[in-house]
């Protein structure tokens, strides 16, 4: 059994789904799924910019409106328990938690306890970020010890 670690920042699409659970061909993947809420680490200024650049003007303006703290811990509970249903009905394992502080910690952790064979990290664009390497996917490189794979969510959930 081939074991992705799959890192997420809002629920999975039906074409998120699909896309990562054929990666492998007719290989069984299990995935551990972790999902960092948008919180008191998330900058509204940063995904703001990343709006306007995606030509997104309505989000840039309503990222006031994104909760944060407590209640983005809610909203990524419900979020993570829509992902990992989604992924067990393509016919996948998968287990999830929420994470909160230091994702890249955690994630690094939790490639070693699963000993997992691949990092996935699926998120919207994050031009500011991903121009200057501190996306995600760009620092778990050279931390984790496993291939990182970063990939774009298909569309908004």
């Amino acid at each position: 059994m081939f074991t992705s670690v799959l890192m997420i920042e809002k629920a999975l699409t039906s074409a998120d789904v699909e896309f990562v659970t054929t990666l492998h061909g007719e290989e069984e993947v299990s995935f551990q799924v972790l999902l960092q809420p948008r919180g008191e680490q998330a900058d509204r200024l940063l995904r703001a910019i990343d709006d306007v650049a995606l030509g997104e003007l309505d989000e840039a303006v309503r990222e006031g409106e994104t909760p944060e703290g407590e209640e983005a811990l809610s909203v990524g509970q419900r979020a993570l328990e829509v992902s990992l249903a989604a992924l067990r009905a393509s016919g996948s394992r998968a287990e999830g938690r929420l994470i909160e502080d230091h994702p890249l910690d955690a994630l690094k952790s939790l490639v070693e306890e699963v000993d997992a064979d691949e990092v996935i990290v699926l998120t919207d664009p994050h031009y500011v970020e991903e121009f200057f390497h501190r996306d995600w996917a760009s620092r778990a490189r050279h931390k984790v010890g496993v291939p990182v794979l970063k990939l774009f969510s298909h569309s908004k959930a």
